[in-house]
């Protein structure tokens, strides 16, 4: 972009959302762009007739109306200007059918951050000058056709021309490196053959062809080359100006903000695991370094807190993901029936012993056992295991030949084995063995910052079994959830938010709706709020608590940061002065 500001205009109805995407601005750097707000349907559809702004942002939710009747009705009257669309919850129909419609983006607001609102700004803004750009050159080429062909290829998005009776006749520089072929190779061939993509995608651009050039929509695809780089693209249909059978595909590359998107979310999550938390970074880190190699590894951490997953995580990360995961609990399990589903049996080894039986090693050949609560395993089991771990291979109850196996060995433990081995209940030799590599996890004390990706992960997932629109925490009930101790970590949270939902009756869930063991654990509100402070010695103090931290002090009052955001503008309070 130039030195300049660049004008935005958001609309939307609440000032919170105001004040937070002017803080995403002010982060980017005060000095590039000038925001300004209205709040108003009607007002804002006579601001952008005005096109005395190069951005608009604009809020699906406006009062009775919404901002896709905004946007269609915006462009229907020519607004140029690109118009990114702003979502309260990734709503993959409402998405598309706002690119359809005209939008230069969309945006979910619980996700957007600084550099993703400047990528998507910058986006929409290099787009409409190309499309401007396009548009001019041809009205003043229109009357020579080689010329626009070669302002087409020189074009920085991809570009393919057919004829009227839809064979390739272009195919632009661009176009040829997105689909790995040269021109030579696809002229007079039909476009569906050119283009790789799914089936779906080729019918919604083939819907387009029919339709009035102005009812036309950008399709957005997924390009997969054989052997090459995956695009995920918008493509644009239109006439050739100089004859309207004979069509133009404009192909927008959009797999940088995808894959900002993407590296976006893999900061909160690692497959079934979520949390953005330095202790959970640390995790996900450990993950990949474990899954790199064939070592045994000890997962240690509280009941609850996912060691399952991490051992699932490892092995679908690791060379051996197509082959089984066996999990075994070692805990409450006699000897003989331990050994006998570890190792396996012959027949007539014991008694109700019929047949041969294999255990979970060779079961799992190729692939990973995990045994869960190793600290529970007897002491003559945990000699045949070690022998399993040096040897590879088991020896079956009642059979004298060894087999051999090929299995990873993950074990986990909430227990201390170090205490065991103190206690003579664990020998010194298989600690070593499997404790090659290991992992701790958290407990959800250490990182209460995961609490709210948490819920709204589990949130997702009751939606989506129950049917009930339940997708929200009230300000009350997220404070009881942030300060209980979660004695039973993640696995008590989401029997948590699975109680609350099937117990609600409202898409937000209230105090009342808790299990009443920890409803009742709430604490009181914050003291700045009862101690005699007016509301601004009330935000100074949590300010001054906080350390300076907003989100935290913001916390502390038991308010959303928006609207502790408001409320520092309201009263005038600059915390870096103050």
């Amino acid at each position: 972009m130039e030195n300049r500001r660049v004008k935005i205009l958001l609309i939307d109805d609440d000032e919170d959302d105001f004040l937070i995407t002017r803080d995403l601005l002010d982060e980017i750097g005060g000095q590039k762009f000038h925001l300004e707000w209205i709040s108003d349907y009607e007002a804002g559809l006579a601001a952008i007739a005005q096109n005395q702004h190069e951005v608009y942002l604009l809020d699906f939710r406006l009062g009775e109306r919404n901002g896709l009747e905004l946007l269609c009705e915006a462009i229907q009257k020519g607004c140029k200007a690109p118009i990114i669309l702003l979502t309260g919850q990734g709503d993959y129909e409402v998405d598309v059918e706002a690119m359809k419609a005209g939008a230069a983006d969309y945006l979910v607001k619980d996700q957007m951050s600084a550099p993703l609102l400047e990528r998507s700004i910058r986006h929409a803004i290099e787009r409409a000058r190309t499309l401007e750009a396009l548009r001019v050159s041809e009205e003043r080429y229109a009357r020579s056709y080689d010329d626009l062909l070669s302002i087409l290829n020189q074009l920085r998005l991809g570009t393919a021309m057919t004829d009227k009776d839809g064979a390739i006749a272009f195919l632009s520089q661009t176009a040829q490196r997105f689909f790995g072929i040269k021109e030579e190779e696809v002229l007079g061939k039909p476009w569906e053959e050119l283009f790789p993509f799914h089936e779906a995608d080729k019918t919604l651009l083939r819907n387009m062809f029919d339709r009035p050039s102005h009812m036309r929509a950008k399709v957005p695809v997924h390009l997969e080359t054989p052997g090459g780089p995956q695009y995920w693209m918008e493509i644009d249909v239109r006439d050739d100006p100089r004859n309207p059978q004979r069509k133009i595909f404009f192909l927008y590359d959009m797999t940088e903000v995808r894959d900002l998107r993407r590296l976006l979310n893999e900061k909160e999550r690692f497959q079934e695991l979520v949390g953005k938390s330095k202790p959970m970074q640390l995790v996900y880190q450990q993950i990949r370094q474990a899954a790199t190699v064939d070592w045994t590894v000890l997962i240690e951490g509280e009941t609850g807190t996912g060691k399952e997953l991490v051992a699932r995580s490892i092995h679908s990360s690791s060379h051996r993901k197509e082959k089984p995961f066996i999990a075994v609990n070692c805990a409450g399990l006699t000897d003989s029936l331990l050994s006998s589903q570890l190792f396996g049996h012959k027949r007539g080894a014991f008694t109700g012993a019929i047949e041969d039986h294999q255990g979970f090693f060779e079961a799992a050949s190729g692939g990973t056992i995990f045994l869960d609560e190793m600290g529970d395993i007897p002491m003559n089991v945990q000699t045949s295991l070690l022998r399993v771990l040096e040897e590879k291979e088991v020896l079956r109850l009642g059979d004298s030949t060894p087999r051999k196996v090929d299995a990873r060995v993950i074990a986990a433990t909430h227990r201390s084995l170090n205490q065991a081995l103190e206690e003579g209940r664990f020998r010194a030799d298989l600690l070593f063995r499997i404790r090659v590599l290991r992992i701790q996890l958290p407990s959800l004390r250490e990182r209460r910052e995961d609490i709210p990706l948490l819920i709204g992960s589990f949130l997702g997932k009751c939606r989506a079994v129950t049917g009930k629109p339940v997708d929200e925490v009230s300000t009350e009930a997220l404070r009881i959830l942030m300060d209980y101790p979660w004695p039973g970590n993640v696995r008590e949270l989401r029997s948590t938010i699975e109680f609350a939902v099937l117990r609600g009756t409202a898409p937000v869930i209230q105090k009342e709706d808790l299990p009443p063991e920890i409803a009742e654990t709430g604490k009181p509100p914050p003291p700045f709020l009862d101690a005699g402070l007016d509301e601004k010695e009330s935000l100074l103090a949590a300010l001054k608590a906080a350390k300076g931290n907003r989100t935290a002090a913001a916390r502390l009052l038991g308010i959303s940061r928006a609207t502790f955001y408001r409320r520092l503008v309201e009263l005038k309070i600059d915390p870096v002065k103050e």
